[in-house]
């Protein structure tokens, strides 16, 4: 019977595949060929589901789907996603007759001859796929971006396709839900509550989410009604974050509904702070998730980390226009939506932090974080084709978060503000609740200006990397400037150029000439100055807006921290970093440039960046000896100049700093003293998560006496969730390197990766510098896990999995064993091959300029 049906199946799909223009070939996944026939085959479509959450997580979630749907033609068999195996599908009813279930290549097929040309119903009982579900002991969140809620109930699970739903969910009484509808009806049932909600607004499928278990929750009716769910137990938390964490959302909203002339789109604005999310936040359609760490601060938290949450909530709540609203019609454009949550993140944070220099906001967020991924071979266009959805979490990274949005600022600085304001007014309303590509905003933007737009989107959007920029300076017999060109070469060695506009500073003894430089071509003149006499030293990007690689004016490294422009001054040292990293500025030079600005810098932003850059400096490119001599160097800077009378925002940026080097016997000693509560740093404000975090780093540096430590710290923690994570953690701090190779084997199973945020601290912890000896023995294991990370784990995790593994080395033997690995593994996914790349241009860059020094 079962043989007699697949053979029928199959025929139906090569009549299929005769009556389309182009044949529709089912593969694993979802093709971007299978979404464009869906498109045109089916609409209407309105989901109700039902999930029964069991108390156990061990157990299934037994639950029930209806799809109502419109056939536009039924000739052809009809493709629901269900990447789960096939014993989940318990029974199909299509239209009221049951159905045998035929279930491949991740797909429930329902054939052609039970359908009927118009209105149709289907009806399924599977068991939820746990993939996506993130079930816990006492509670459960749903993350289906991007492919994923085919992994979790069977649909139609790509972005143009969106759909209203109706849902059911029966939980334990003690626990809370959220979704993105309100609750309509609750029913006892014994020991569970059933939730019924109401009808949802319309989305794609990844928006979809629900949030079950023990929380607590708080709801603000004034203004904008909005509730949140939270675990958070620290009252002093609770009680400095809440207000802010709605005021934040309010004044995101408001500010949006001005900008984009358009109301706040959906029925609801709730969300969830969950403590082991996987990363910063998730759009979800009336129900947004946040990491629980990243909304809820204290007193001792510093400008820059409330600056960041805020920038978190505008993001997520930028989504709901830019995302949620309209939404890209195919996961090629996915950049889109996060682009546009960045940008107007930045924009909503202006007036909410007044005293914050949003440029170089701006700046010290987006730069160095595109920048380390466009200068490596692994680097990609802002916009990446996608064949099949099942890839489209590769697509996720630096380039489309922190590139994307300094290319939409060149945008808007081109263009002129109000005219790119009107164009993104014209697309909200024009694609409200429905899907849109890049071409699409292009078509309408282009209107708006004079500027060839598709010709400037072609280099910016669709092509990779950046510019290389060096100057030819001519003067006369008088010294005075006689020319003054800036040439641009991309890096990669190709023809292409990036229009772009940014100023150059000219530093004479008493002032600072600033010039607008417009880039067309390979070669620009700068007129203005010519006449000018010879500057003491001249400063490229002053105002940030360049994307790139600029010369540096040698004469400009002593004095970089005295230049009083702060963005000039910080670009000055990312510039100078990047530099060092194109092999133009010694890394002992460089580490000297930033470890003299740490000892001067009084703003938190450019202290943070120093801190990055000696970090980085000091691990990846300087000399075993030379490190030996800069160490001592640095923790005695950096601790004395905290015992000065500073702000404690700098002190605690100062202070990360310290506790990241601290590694010596002496600076360790210091460090303990701090963390035993010995030594009091006046105006260092450090809470219970600082001290667990010494307590880490001081078993890192192998203190003597690291159990007592670890013991201590553990008592110390008051959350249920943090000492859970404390507890998972242990193994990588151990110092007996086979407790540590138990761990690093029990990672192979992934059972064992749920928690992906704790597995990274966990790499980390073994592949930490001082322990990279003992740990290289796990770079092969971690190399060949990558692809089950992929298939298992969430987008950012391949890409987090290698940055806190082998991304922390600076080797030629692990350069080695990565080269070896990927010569021995020529079918290695080339999406991950690319990650691979991204993670270790330091490492190979190190080779080079270690070499050379």
């Amino acid at each position: 019977m079962k043989k007699s049906v697949l053979l029928l199946c199959v025929f139906s799909l090569v009549l299929s595949c005769q009556s389309v223009k182009k044949p529709v070939l089912l593969e694993t996944g979802i093709s971007k060929e299978l979404a464009i026939f869906r498109k045109s085959q089916i609409s209407d479509v309105f989901y109700t589901l039902s999930f029964d959450i069991p108390k156990k997580k061990e157990e299934p979630i037994v639950s029930t789907l209806k799809v109502d749907l419109k056939i536009n033609n039924n000739k052809e068999p009809l493709y629901l996603d269900f990447n789960e195996k096939k014993e989940n599908l318990k029974k199909v009813v299509v239209n009221g007759k049951e159905i045998i279930v035929l279930h491949e290549k991740q797909h429930l097929i329902i054939p052609k001859e039970n359908l009927l040309l118009g209105a149709n119903k289907i009806e399924v009982n599977f068991i939820a796929g746990n993939l996506s579900l993130n079930r816990n002991d006492d509670f459960l969140y749903t993350l289906l971006v991007p492919d994923r809620a085919s992994t979790l109930f069977p649909c139609f699970d790509q972005p143009d396709i969106k759909a209203n739903y109706t849902l059911e969910i029966k939980a334990p009484k003690d626990w809370a839900v959220l979704t993105s509808s309100a609750v309509s009806k609750e029913t006892q049932e014994g020991d569970f509550i059933r939730y019924q909600f109401e009808q949802s607004d319309k989305m794609s499928t990844y928006l979809f989410s629900f949030v079950a278990g023990e929380f607590k929750s708080s709801s603000q009716a004034a203004g904008f009604p909005m509730k949140m769910l939270f675990r958070e137990n620290n009252d002093e938390k609770v009680k400095a974050s809440t207000a802010t964490i709605f005021d934040l959302h309010r004044q995101a909203i408001s500010y949006l509904e001005q900008y984009t002339n358009f109301p706040f789109p959906f029925k609801k604005m709730d969300f969830a702070a969950i403590p082991v999310f996987q990363y910063g936040g998730m759009e979800h359609v009336g129900a947004i998730q946040y990491k629980e760490s990243s909304l809820f601060l204290d007193n001792s938290a510093t400008d820059s980390e409330k600056l960041t949450r805020g920038k978190l909530i505008a993001h997520e709540t930028s989504h709901m226009w830019f995302g949620d609203l309209v939404t890209m019609k195919w996961f090629d454009d996915v950049w889109m939506k996060e682009v546009f949550a960045n940008f107007m993140a930045d924009k909503i944070m202006n007036p909410a932090f007044p005293n914050t220099n949003h440029n170089l906001q701006f700046l010290t967020a987006h730069y160095p974080a595109a920048y380390s991924e466009d200068r490596t071979k692994g680097t990609h266009p802002i916009r990446q084709e996608l064949a099949n959805l099942k890839n489209a979490g590769s697509l996720y990274g630096g380039i489309i978060y922190y590139k994307a949005p300094i290319m939409m600022r060149q945008l808007e600085t081109t263009m002129g503000k109000e005219a790119f304001q009107k164009g993104i007014q014209k697309y909200i309303r024009k694609y409200a609740n429905d899907n849109a590509t890049w071409e699409n905003l292009v078509e309408i933007l282009d209107a708006e200006t004079s500027m060839d737009l598709k010709k400037w989107s072609a280099v910016w959007v669709n092509q990779s990397g950046r510019a290389l920029f060096k100057d030819k300076i001519i003067y006369d017999e008088n010294g005075k400037i006689k020319k003054f060109e800036i040439q641009q070469q991309a890096e990669d060695g190709s023809s292409n150029v990036w229009p772009q506009l940014f100023e150059v500073g000219f530093v004479y003894p008493d002032t600072t000439k600033v010039f607008n430089v417009a880039v067309v071509g390979q070669t620009t003149d700068l007129k203005e100055v010519v006449g000018l006499g010879k500057p003491l030293a001249v400063i490229y990007n002053y105002n940030g807006y360049g994307y790139g690689v600029f010369p540096i004016d040698r004469s400009l490294l002593d004095s970089i921290a005295l230049v009083k422009d702060d963005v000039a001054r910080a670009y000055s040292y990312i510039n100078l970093y990047e530099n060092t990293l194109t092999g133009t500025i010694a890394p002992q030079l460089a580490f000297d440039v930033c470890l003299k600005g740490i000892n001067v810098e009084k703003n938190e932003l450019i202290a943070k960046l120093l801190t990055e850059q000696l970090n980085s400096l000091f691990w990846n490119f300087l000399t075993k000896k030379q490190q030996l001599l800069s160490q001592s160097r640095l923790e005695a800077v950096v601790y004395n100049r905290m015992q000065e009378d500073l702000p404690s925002n700098i002190k605690k940026t100062l202070f990360v700093l310290f506790q990241n080097m601290a590694y010596s016997e002496i600076a360790s000693e210091k460090l303990f003293k701090v963390w035993n509560k010995e030594v009091v740093i006046a105006s260092l404000k450090l809470n219970e998560e600082d001290f667990t975090s010494m307590a880490m780093s001081l078993v890192l540096f192998n203190q003597h006496n690291s159990d007592e430590i670890l013991v201590k710290a553990r008592v110390s923690i008051s959350n249920p969730d943090k000492l859970k994570r404390f507890d998972f953690l242990l193994p990588s701090l151990s110092n007996d390197e086979m407790v540590r190779d138990g761990f690093m084997e029990s990672l192979k199973e992934d059972e064992n990766r749920e928690k992906e945020s704790w597995v990274q601290s966990a790499l980390a912890n073994i592949n930490h510098p001082l322990r990279q000896e003992s740990a290289k023995k796990y770079l092969k294991q971690c190399l060949e896990l990558t692809e089950e990370i992929q298939l298992t784990g969430d987008i950012f995790f391949p890409k987090g999995w290698l940055s806190n593994s082998i991304e922390k080395y600076s080797s030629a033997e692990a350069l080695d064993i990565v080269n070896k690995f990927l010569k021995e593994n020529p079918e290695f996914s080339p999406i991950l091959k690319r990650k691979l790349l991204q993670a270790t241009d330091d490492l190979s860059r190190a080779q080079l300029i270690k070499k050379d020094n």
